[in-house]
């Protein structure tokens, strides 16, 4: 299970019982204020990222050799994108877990990615003229 699935919202509830316990209603304005704050921040940079992917085609990627050296384990899809400025091609069925993306460049090299859970487990970089990995 994803540990800040749970951590977030019981950390956002006990922020606002501690707040209440020591300020009273002030108290509870305050830390609901930062809480929704924090909120938009991370909505309007996914707002960003997503905004920036649609201006270019599905699956492209000016450099698969330099987006294949960037990767690390973990990252999440988002961060993905956003690094890419395009969304990935789905090469797996809808809705189905672990899912494949495709990242393609100018020179027919692919990136293949696989998140499970929305986090990078591992890519797989395939360059014309080399042997296809088995």
């Amino acid at each position: 299970m994803n540990f800040q699935k749970i951590f977030i919202p019981v950390a956002g509830i006990a922020a606002v019982a501690l707040a209440y316990r020591q300020y009273g209603w002030i108290g509870v304005a305050a830390v609901a204020t930062g809480l929704v704050m924090w909120m938009l921040l991370h909505f309007t940079r996914m707002m960003t990222v997503l905004k920036r992917a649609a201006n270019r085609p599905i699956g492209y990627v000016d450099s698969a050799v330099m987006l294949n050296a960037k990767l690390k384990p973990g990252m999440t899809l988002m961060h993905v994108i956003a690094m890419t400025r395009a969304l990935g091609k789905l090469q797996s069925a809808k809705d189905v877990q672990p899912e494949l993306f495709r990242w393609t460049d100018g020179t027919h090299s692919h990136v293949t990615c696989t998140f499970v859970g929305g986090k990078l487990a591992q890519h797989t970089l395939f360059r014309p003229g080399e042997a296809a990995p088995p």
